[in-house]
């Protein structure tokens, strides 16, 4: 085992090492002086961190990306000093390689798995194309598959999804079928099971949408799936519901699950894949070096793990209250907005019943262009007119048609996200500069 001050960090049970407590504490004043120095009037301040930083600026973007938590950044700086590869067995490797352990151990704790089962991966793009090429490459072998390998899926994956199997498709590598959803985002199982056919290797459906927080029974899918084929694997990228809802990998019954960092409080370029203790032949999508149990090559990002690790930590404690608290916000947000359009109709997306993910607000307006109202407010409200990680065109979501807004909705949609450090007073606020952007915009559009 670790010996010292290092190893204590590791267990949690020692005091940070000096030098970071000296740069935190640095850090959280300079911070302060940012903040009051835009209440009083100064706008953009230099950040802490290197960059102009609009301290007023409300965030509601959390589908979009989390701010790392700070109890996070705490765990990760020790490792930004410690540099031992986890895979050397002296003094410097043995600290990595527990730190490692402890990650994992606390992923497969929230993922509702054995740690043996959890796979470090880059991203969570990384983990839906390593799914789905083993998923193909598998399905190749078996006996049941006496065709090109075929795949389920839905009309409003995430593109990690749906440009992979495009690609393989044009290189003949596999068929897929789109099974479509209704008005609130929801895919019907039985209409998944009717969709398998004899050379189905995969069944991918996404366990939460980010852009209007439709969540899935992915249990009755999964079943569904099985009961077409009893050899069909089932994934489901669950990167929108962890920190969210609650996820449990063995009571859903699929066979690979996706988990990424930086939408649960975590930093970006760290994720993680499940893999199901019975999925045998699935090859690996990396080649090289034997880490990760020999499935994935690559030195493993001890820094980057840590802090995945202590974000499933506090999404395992603290699930129910953040969630809680995540829907109140949400729930206030869409109260306010709906009384300061008043008698401006107002379509919520989504499935209205209490099924959809606790945060995520979808509303559209006719006569009301989304993506203008934003970049009026880009410095005093942060949130996305469409799912931010590949928006940039100038055409309708995906997602919107596929719920079937006409274009004049889709275009005057908003997609608005809370997360654990929202407060009420910056709903309140933020719910005032979009009404009032909101309306200046369907006045100039009449």
């Amino acid at each position: 085992g670790e010996d010292g001050e290092l190893g204590a960090i590791i267990r949690g049970t020692g005091p940070k090492v000096s030098l970071s407590r000296r740069a935190t504490t640095t850090q959280r004043a300079r911070m302060s002086a940012t903040a009051r120095h835009a209440s009083e009037g100064g706008g953009v301040s230099e950040s802490p961190l290197g960059g102009a930083e609009k301290a007023a600026c409300i965030y509601l973007d959390w589908n979009a990306t989390t701010p790392i938590y700070e109890e996070v950044a705490d765990e990760m700086r020790p490792y930004l000093t410690h540099f031992g590869n986890p895979s050397s067995s002296h003094a410097y490797g043995r600290p990595s390689k527990a730190a490692v352990k402890y990650g994992r151990d606390r992923v497969a704790k929230l993922m509702g798995c054995s740690s043996s089962e959890v796979f470090f991966t880059s991203c969570g793009s990384e983990a839906d194309n390593w799914a789905i090429a083993s998923a193909l490459a598998r399905g190749k072998q078996l006996a049941s598959c006496t065709g090109r390998p075929h795949v389920v899926t839905s009309n409003i994956e995430h593109p990690a999804i749906l440009e992979a199997l495009r690609a393989y498709q044009a290189d003949g590598l596999c068929d897929f079928t789109l099974v479509e959803v209704d008005g609130e985002g929801t895919v019907c199982p039985s209409a998944v099971e009717r969709a398998v056919t004899e050379n189905t290797v995969l069944v991918t459906i996404m366990h939460s949408n980010n852009e209007v927080g439709a969540v899935q029974d992915l249990a009755a899918i999964a079943k569904a799936a099985k009961r077409a084929k009893r050899d069909v694997l089932v994934h489901t990228d669950a990167a929108q519901s962890f920190g969210k809802v609650c996820v449990n990998v063995k009571e859903l019954g699929v066979d690979l699950c996706t988990l990424v960092g930086h939408k649960l409080g975590a930093p970006k370029g760290i994720g993680a894949l499940f893999i199901d203790e019975s999925v045998t032949a699935f090859p690996n999508f990396l080649h090289g070096g034997g880490q990760e149990g020999g499935r994935r090559a690559g030195t493993e990002n001890v820094l980057l793990i840590s802090g995945l690790g202590k974000a499933c930590e506090i999404a395992s404690r603290d699930g129910p209250r953040i969630s809680s608290w995540m829907k109140s916000r949400r729930d206030q947000l869409r109260d306010r907005i709906l009384a300061g359009l008043d008698p401006v109709p107002v379509l919520i997306n989504g499935q209205g019943d209490g099924r959809g993910l606790p945060n995520t607000l979808s509303i559209s307006i006719a006569q009301c262009n989304a993506s203008e109202v934003l970049a009026e407010l880009s410095e005093d409200v942060a949130a996305s007119a469409g799912a931010a990680c590949h928006s940039g065109g100038a055409g309708v979501s995906s997602v919107l048609t596929a719920i079937g807004l006409d274009e004049s909705h889709a275009r005057g949609t908003l997609r608005l996200s809370t997360g654990r450090l929202t407060t009420e007073r910056e709903v309140d606020r933020a719910a005032e500069l979009l009404c009032a952007s909101i309306l200046q915009s369907i006045h100039t559009s009449l």
